[in-house]
C-alpha cells in the first residue's frame, strides 16, 4: 500500500536497492546487538515521555553504524544522503510493522468500561473504578484515531468494552467506520444481553461479525458466572444473528475446571444443527480474576475429552493470523475452535493492536505498558506525531508475551479495562 505523511520505510534483509531521502525519513536499519538500548519501557506513557523518547531517537541514531546483523534500532537520514542498503521494502505501513516483522492489520477498540453483567474471569468480585467520562474517548477521537489506522493499513476493526452495545453512539461509530476505504471487516464481540433489540440496526449500520460470550448452557450456573440473570437474552441473540444471516456465529467460551468444563461437549453438540463456531478460550490471568493454574483446562485436555465423543473430529487448515485452531465434526454444521494464549502461545503471528476506552495503546493484551494517544489527539498534535508515537510503540513489542505464570505475576489491568 502506499505510504502516508512523510515517507516511512521499513527495510528487510533481501535485494540491493539505492534509496535517496528526499526529506528526513524513518528509516529502519539493522544494528548491531551491542547497540545501548534508546527505548525505555514504561507504563501509560504521557505526552511529554513520547516526546523525551523521540527526541531521544533522533539526537542518538547518527552515532548508531548500520550493520546487516542484530537488533533493529529507528535512524534519521539526512537529506540527499544515498546509501546502498542490502535491504527490500515491505509493502505495509512501518508504523504498524515491529522488529519482528509481524504487520499489525487488526485493531480493536474498547468503546467503554461499563458492561451490565460481572462476569468472575473479567470484573473483580468488589467490581472496578471507572475513568471518568470526560477521560474516555469521544465519538470523534474514536473514528480518529480508527481512520488513522486504517490509513495505515488496519484492515479489520473490532469493538469491544465492557460491553459496547450499551454505548449510545454504537449504531453512529458503525456507520462511519463502514465508510473507511479500506477497512474490510467491523466485528464486535458482545455478551448478547441487547442483541436481539439492536442487531437489526447494527447489521444495518455495516457490522460484519459476531462474537457472542456465554460460558454455560444451565441458566443457574450462567447467573452465579455473570453475577446477573439474562441467560435466555443471550441465546435469543445467538438465535436472531443466525435468523439474520451471520455464518459463523462465534459464541466465546472461557473454560474454568470446576465451573464449567462438565459442558464442553455439550456446546460441540450445539455446532450440529446450527452455523457457530464455539471458541473455547483457556482461562487467562488479569487483575482481580483470582487465576490459578489448577482451574485452567488446557486445550490439549479439552480436545482429547472432545474427541473421546466424537473421534473422526478433523483439524481446519489454520491462516497466517488465526488466534483460533479449529475443528469440525463431520457432518456438522458448525466447529469448534480453541484459543490457547496460556499452553500453546501464537505471539509469532500476532496481528493485532488495542485501544483502551480511556485512549491508550496497548501492543499486547498480557503486557502492562501503555501509550496514551488521548492526550495527544488533545494536545492538537498532527497526524504525523501521533504516528511517530504509535511506531515507537509497535517497534517495543516483544517477541512474546511471558508465560502464564509470569503473567499472573504481573500488575496488569481487569479485562474489563482492557476490551475483551
Amino acid at each position: 500500500m502506499a505510504f502516508h505523511g512523510s515517507k516511512c520505510c521499513r527495510f528487510i534483509v533481501g535485494r540491493h536497492y539505492d534509496v535517496k531521502a528526499l526529506s528526513t525519513q524513518r528509516v529502519k536499519l539493522f544494528v548491531p546487538s551491542s547497540t545501548p538500548k534508546l527505548l525505555r519501557w514504561y507504563s501509560s506513557a504521557t505526552q511529554e515521555e513520547n516526546e523525551l523518547e523521540l527526541v531521544s531517537l533522533a539526537n542518538s541514531s547518527a552515532a548508531v553504524p548500520a550493520t546487516k546483523i542484530g537488533t533493529t534500532q529507528e535512524l534519521a537520514v539526512p537529506v540527499g544522503q544515498r546509501q546502498r542498503l542490502n535491504e527490500e521494502v515491505l509493502p505495509f505501513s512501518a508504523f504498524l510493522t515491529d522488529n519482528f516483522g509481524r504487520q499489525h492489520s487488526y485493531l480493536r477498540i474498547s468503546l467503554t468500561e461499563k458492561c451490565n453483567l460481572r462476569c468472575q474471569y473479567c470484573m473483580p468480585e468488589e467490581g472496578v473504578k471507572l475513568t471518568p467520562r470526560a477521560q474516555l474517548l469521544s465519538t470523534s477521537e474514536v473514528l480518529t484515531v480508527a481512520q488513522l489506522f486504517v490509513r495505515e493499513g488496519v484492515e479489520k476493526i473490532r469493538l469491544t468494552g465492557g460491553e459496547p452495545l450499551i454505548r449510545p453512539d454504537v449504531l453512529d461509530i458503525i456507520t462511519e467506520l463502514r465508510k473507511l476505504e479500506g477497512l474490510k471487516t467491523i466485528a464486535v464481540t458482545t455478551n448478547g444481553m441487547n442483541l436481539v433489540r439492536l442487531l437489526p440496526k447494527l447489521k444495518e449500520a455495516g457490522l460484519d461479525l459476531l462474537n457472542i460470550s456465554l460460558d454455560t448452557l444451565v441458566p443457574a450456573k450462567f447467573e452465579f458466572i455473570v453475577r446477573r440473570k439474562g441467560f435466555h437474552k443471550v441465546m435469543e441473540g445467538i438465535d436472531k444473528a443466525i435468523e439474520m444471516g451471520y455464518n459463523p456465529v462465534k459464541v466465546n467460551c472461557v473454560v474454568m475446571r470446576g465451573l464449567n468444563e462438565d459442558e464442553l461437549l455439550d456446546f460441540v453438540a450445539l455446532t450440529e444443527k446450527k452455523p457457530l463456531e464455539v471458541r473455547f478460550i483457556e482461562y487467562m490471568p488479569f487483575d482481580g480474576n483470582k487465576w490459578n493454574f489448577k482451574k485452567m483446562v488446557s486445550y490439549q485436555e479439552m480436545l482429547d475429552r472432545i474427541r473421546q465423543q466424537w473421534p473422526s473430529l478433523e483439524q481446519l487448515p489454520l491462516g497466517k493470523t488465526d488466534t483460533a485452531k479449529t475443528f469440525k465434526v463431520p457432518g456438522f454444521q458448525g466447529q469448534v475452535g480453541f484459543i490457547t494464549s496460556m499452553s500453546d502461545q501464537f505471539c509469532g503471528s500476532c496481528n493485532r493492536l488495542r485501544i483502551t476506552a480511556d485512549g491508550n495503546l496497548k501492543v499486547c493484551l498480557f503486557g502492562n505498558t501503555e501509550v496514551s494517544l488521548r492526550d495527544v489527539l488533545r494536545s492538537g498534535a498532527s497526524d504525523q506525531k501521533l504516528l511517530d508515537i504509535i511506531g515507537a510503540a509497535v517497534g517495543r513489542k516483544k517477541k512474546q508475551h511471558a508465560g502464564m505464570f509470569s503473567i499472573s505475576q504481573m500488575k496488569n489491568r481487569p479485562m474489563i479495562l482492557i476490551g475483551g
